[in-house]
């Protein structure tokens, strides 16, 4: 299988070196400096699931080149419409695209690009992170690649992913004749997390040990599967319970990649994720005031960081 990925990070470099490792002809479409460290250095990962030092192919945006049987996209949401045009002259006519991106905001767009029988449903569960020296460090024993058809079917092109995923080291990957649904959990999930730990600017057991955290945390989660019922996606119980659990523990340590992010003073993806959750409540009359306050708290940041005006001086201004 020939596969091209967007991206050398702490996502692409992870997934797409383990597919390296189980066979694939893997091809990275990176920038010329990740492109010269990757060459110095080869695409170097750390994980509980066995280190690994591969020799990798790169290509650029000017040539990205053809014939490509997958191509994982890693990017961020609000990259996407350069990821788009990265991607394009490399899809062609058989051609799966597989977004592992967050949120689900980005399958109109990319249906609008590609058409809708060329995009995958796909979400990734995995903390990772890029060092300095390029190396790509998994953080824990995350480590899961789930992706298919939106149609519901299991197509040959996905039933030949999940064999070769299955065979690389360090990936849980499984083909899923419900990928929508899983998406839609996903987002209940990261949604209800974002809200949280950005809106109150704490982890989990931070807001479990403060006076009304868990009350608030489940009135969120709680909206959020109304929304996704709504949506035609109503989640499963255990889902519910086993999240719940989480937003209840008091010594829980999870925030977000988003409030990290924040934080840092980087860029966010408030509209892909608080933007899209937001017109979802109002379009089934799911009370939206708590989800306003989070998408507006973001959007004053960028605000201030277009300004640069953060602590420290951080922010492009």
């Amino acid at each position: 299988m020939r596969i091209l990925v967007l991206g050398a990070g702490a996502l692409g470099g992870y997934f797409g070196g383990r597919l390296q490792q189980a066979g694939a002809e893997v091809s990275f479409l990176v920038r010329p400096r990740r492109a010269a460290q990757l060459a110095e250095r080869g695409l170097v990962i750390e994980s509980p699931f066995g280190n690994a030092t591969l020799p990798v192919s790169t290509v650029a945006a000017e040539a990205p080149g053809s014939g490509y049987d997958l191509i994982l996209l890693t990017c961020k949401a609000y990259d996407l419409a350069a990821a788009i045009e990265a991607i394009r002259p490399a899809v062609g006519p058989g051609t799966a695209v597989l977004p592992v991106l967050n949120g689900l905001s980005h399958l109109a767009t990319l249906d609008a690009a590609f058409g809708r029988e060329a995009v995958l449903g796909g979400l990734a569960k995995i903390q990772a992170t890029l060092a300095p020296d390029g190396t790509v460090r998994q953080l824990n024993d995350w480590r899961w690649l789930t992706f298919g058809e939106r149609d519901g079917t299991l197509s040959p092109r996905v039933q030949a992913l999940a064999a070769l995923a299955g065979k690389a080291p360090g990936i849980v990957a499984e083909a899923v004749p419900d990928i929508m649904l899983r998406m839609w959990e996903k987002l209940v999930h990261l949604g209800t997390s974002v809200i949280g730990t950005v809106l109150l600017r704490a982890s989990t057991g931070e807001i479990a040990r403060a006076p009304g955290g868990v009350e608030f945390m489940a009135k969120v989660l709680a909206r959020n599967a109304a929304i996704a019922a709504a949506e035609g996606q109503p989640v499963r119980q255990s889902f519910l319970e086993d999240i719940g659990r989480v937003f209840a523990d008091p010594q829980g340590g999870y925030t977000t990649s988003m409030l990290r992010d924040l934080e840092a003073g980087e860029r966010i993806e408030a509209d892909h994720i608080l933007g899209f959750l937001v017109q979802a409540a109002q379009r089934a009359g799911v009370p939206s005031e708590i989800h306003e306050a989070a998408l507006l708290h973001c959007k004053a940041y960028e605000q201030r960081r277009d300004a640069g005006r953060l602590p420290g001086g951080t922010g492009p201004g």
